[in-house]
């Protein structure tokens, strides 16, 4: 079955409460001040079996000036209005109000209560009737049925219940877009039960037992249990007036405004990227960095407009403008908004929310505004393609693409085989669908290949970067698995060679020339020339004050060529000594089964600063093994 609600909407004193009451049997006043002061002050709740056995849920709004932003706060999730218009007053200053808020929430279908008929003349009721008529042209309502009503004498119910009946047939169930929502508008603890939570489901369903998060607080709780009209059900579903009992939460750690919703679904955000209007009935232009109050979903924010491609806003002009607010709220792209002047307080605007996550951006700015078109009105792929773009390096997972872009998984990934087959974007992990942008990726390739000349450049010496040295020097935090997977792919194009934990450009060789070409021959014949008794590397290097680090470097380029073999951190050995050492020292083990400092000592005469580090490099180097105080080969000849 279809769930729908219906909302109130009308001036103070206009009958609201009582039409509901008699349509539903509900008195939906339940404040001692609603009942004292004789009108709605927070909202109420009711519900109503139609004729075709459709039940809708009623929320009743005040219509007070001073409660509009009780009234925003229950018109979210409204799927039709019944705008209530007292005969006797005709249209007042909350029913235009009213007609707007509705209309900047997107609501788009309603029927008219003409209350009060039973204080009024005929005429007087036909002259109202026509005022109505001409008041609701060009707005959503203009073909709206306008019933005429007492609620006192019960006159023309059965009238209004028949057109909320045809109204809510042409109505399209609410889109499941796999984001469970409940944005809470009452909070109130029952004895047994605990702390209850009441608001619209907007979409996606929720079941008992579920662990949910209650945001921007970031409370992680359960779902206790679940009512719908009043009584207990397994599960709720988008459109239904829920009421939810959670589970070991108090009660004053909750309050209207906050949402309900899974885990890791969605983000708390305090800059948003909107598509504003600026009603026409404004008396004067809206300047760029106006304080606003931001009303979405049941909560309020005080909010700076920042203007992005234009300096000021006439009445009736429409924009993107970029929203900062005061504190963090909960809102997923495709949400509607209300805004009302800071001072004094009257609704001037609305839109809709493009991108609830963006970054700061520059005013009158093309690409900006490019961009945003694109998040509008553009294609799915397009609206993806901006959001992985401005995810950078990072990437962005698919619960976040939901969440920026308040579509379901299923079209998302429908979009991104696409994307991905025009390699217009990148998978870099499956496990969770995070991608990034091939323009970023691109970019990063560039990156690296940029860093490495200047690397080759500046130290001509070296053969190559560590890996980690070269992430590091990019100078961003690049993930692990990106960085990899472009190393990966330009080496498979020829682009680089990878070497154990070195990196280098394919087409790069040491090359020492005149001066350095020299020095490199100084020092081989250095070690040449020392045999097996080399000086340190410390009395090598002080040999060349003037050259020393120049020294430091064709020593490394040495040892990493192969030239030189380095047994510790003092000692290197030209390589051919080294070699030839080593095949002496195996006949030796061949012919004696074993060796000993003594007997090494006897076929070298070294001293024991030689001796030891040498018999020790060959047990590393997995020539020699020791037993004991004398060594044997470690693989039987």
């Amino acid at each position: 079955m279809k769930h729908f609600v219906l909302g109130t909407a009308g001036h103070v004193d206009h009958g609201k409460t009582a039409l509901i009451k008699a349509l539903t049997g509900v008195d939906t006043d339940r404040l001692k001040e609603e009942k004292q002061r004789g009108i709605t002050i927070e909202l109420g709740f009711a519900s109503l079996t139609l004729p075709s056995g459709q039940t809708l849920g009623i929320v009743d709004v005040p219509g007070h000036e001073k409660f509009i932003k009780h009234m925003v706060s229950g018109a979210a999730g409204i799927d039709l209005v019944l705008m209530i218009i007292a005969a006797d007053e005709g249209i007042m200053p909350q029913t235009k109000e009213h007609l707007h808020i509705c209309s900047l929430l997107g609501i788009s279908r309603g029927i008219v209560a003409l209350t009060k008929i039973d204080m009024v003349e005929k005429d007087w009721l036909d002259l109202v009737r026509s005022e109505i008529a001409d008041f609701l042209q060009g707005t959503f309502l203009e073909e709206a049925p306008i019933v005429p009503v007492s609620a006192v004498q019960q006159q023309g119910l059965g009238d209004l219940l028949t057109a909320i009946d045809a109204t809510v047939k042409k109505i399209d169930q609410k889109v499941d877009d796999g984001i469970f929502r409940l944005p809470v508008d009452r909070v109130f603890s029952m004895k047994g039960f605990g702390t209850v939570v009441t608001g619209t489901l907007v979409s996606d369903h929720i079941k008992t037992g579920e662990e949910i998060q209650i945001l921007p607080g970031n409370i992680t709780t359960r779902v206790r249990g679940i009512q719908v009209h009043n009584q207990a059900t397994e599960e709720a579903w988008a459109g239904q007036r829920t009421a939810i009992n959670l589970q070991g939460v108090e009660k004053s750690t909750i309050e209207r405004g906050n949402v309900l919703v899974r885990p890791k679904t969605v983000w708390p955000s305090q800059r948003l990227d909107v598509f504003v209007e600026f009603l026409a009935s404004n008396p004067k232009s809206l300047k760029n960095r106006t304080l606003v109050r931001l009303h979405t979903g049941t909560s309020e924010i005080i909010a700076r407009l920042v203007l992005l491609d234009q300096d000021e806003l006439a009445p009736g002009q429409k924009a993107f403008a970029q929203l900062i607010l005061t504190h963090k709220d909960v809102i997923v792209a495709g949400d509607r908004f209300v805004l009302r002047s800071y001072s004094p307080v009257t609704t001037i605007g609305g839109g809709l929310i493009v991108d609830p996550l963006p970054s700061k951006h520059k005013r009158h700015n093309e690409k900006i505004i490019a961009d945003l078109n694109a998040l509008l009105s553009g294609s799915l792929p397009e609206k993806i393609s901006v959001i992985i773009e401005r995810a950078g390096f990072d990437g962005i997972h698919l619960r976040g693409l939901n969440f920026r872009l308040g579509l379901s998984a299923k079209k998302i990934r429908e979009a991104l085989e696409a994307l991905f087959s025009a390699k217009k974007a990148i998978l870099l992990d499956s496990d969770d669908t995070t991608v990034i942008s091939a323009i970023h990726y691109h970019q990063l390739e560039d990156l690296i290949c940029q860093h490495l000349d200047d690397y080759h450049r500046n130290n001509p010496l070296q053969g190559g970067i560590s890996k980690e040295q070269l992430r590091e020097n990019l100078g961003r935090k690049i993930p692990v698995k990106l960085f990899n997977l472009a190393l990966r792919n330009l080496g498979k194009k020829g682009t680089i060679v990878l070497e154990k934990d070195n990196v280098r450009l394919t087409g790069h060789q040491v090359q020492l020339a005149g001066e350095l070409d020299s020095l490199r021959g100084r020092i081989a014949r250095i070690y040449q020339d020392a045999g097996l008794t080399p000086p340190s590397l410390s009395d090598v290097l002080n040999d060349f004050k003037d050259q020393k680090a120049q020294a430091q470097s064709i020593i490394k380029l040495m040892l990493q060529d192969g030239e030189l073999i380095k047994i510790n951190e003092e000692l290197c050995f030209a390589a051919g000594t080294l070699n030839k050492l080593r095949d002496d020292y195996k006949v030796m083990l061949i012919k004696d089964g074993k060796a000993t400092p003594a007997s090494f000592k006897d076929m070298t005469g070294l001293s024991r600063k030689y001796i030891i580090p040498l018999m020790e490099y060959f047990d590393v180097s997995k020539l020699t093994v020791r037993v004991g105080d004398h060594r044997v080969l470690r693989e039987k000849p």
